[in-house]
């Protein structure tokens, strides 16, 4: 069982909670991990370029000369492919990046993201995330107490945690989620996982 400190905004310790092995301990997956975020990135691309072939470019009805005894090449169109203003050939076209992943790998990258968290020390676990203002001032201070100025935050609450999520909206370094809102690609490109007991006990029990 792993052990891990709890700590309230002031940066001082409250007391230790035990993490569940199942979730927080497992042996990582990097293929399953990759295949989670490459499906995130590649589901945020639009896949809206797109080019014209010669059926959808403008002009070109009339045959450009006749067929024979001319000196030069036949041709159809002056919308070919060949012809400057024509169609593109095998040019790109709207598609969709997204791929299908089974719904336990898809558990098992999350489980190896907040498993590297835990193991990398960069699992914070605080009692409570409840902030009384919405003043980013406030924010950069429990980052200072927490000893986590320079570094990219992600914070999970399980609650409406309106206040924090104001103060910290102006703060390029930090973002804010539910629990049920945690992906592979925000806890890997987050330096440190800041969560409260509530939402340590809430992912457990989802994905134990």
């Amino acid at each position: 069982m792993t052990k891990i400190s709890v700590k309230n905004l002031q940066g001082e310790k409250v007391k230790d909670l035990t993490l569940a092995d199942s979730v927080w301990n497992i042996e990582v997956s990097d293929d399953a991990l990759k295949q989670m975020i490459r499906l995130q990135l590649n589901a945020s691309r639009q896949g809206t370029r797109k080019t014209k072939n010669r059926s959808e470019v403008s002009g070109g009805g009339r045959k450009p000369w006749r067929q024979k005894r001319t000196g030069r090449a036949r041709q159809g169109s002056t919308r070919a492919t060949n012809w400057r203003g024509g169609g593109i050939p095998f040019g790109v076209n709207p598609r969709d990046y997204s791929f299908k992943i089974n719904k336990k790998v898809r558990t098992l990258a999350l489980k190896s993201a907040l498993t590297y968290k835990a193991k990398d020390k960069e699992l914070v676990v605080v009692d409570k995330l409840e902030m009384k203002t919405n003043k980013t001032k406030d924010a950069l201070k429990v980052l200072e107490a927490l000893k986590l100025n320079d570094s990219k935050v992600l914070f999970v609450t399980n609650d409406d945690a309106e206040n924090l999520y104001l103060a910290t909206r102006n703060l390029p370094n930090c973002l804010v989620l539910f629990a049920d809102e945690i992906n592979c690609y925000d806890l890997i490109n987050a330096d440190y996982l800041v969560c409260d007991e509530e939402t340590i006990k809430n992912i457990e029990e989802v994905l134990k």
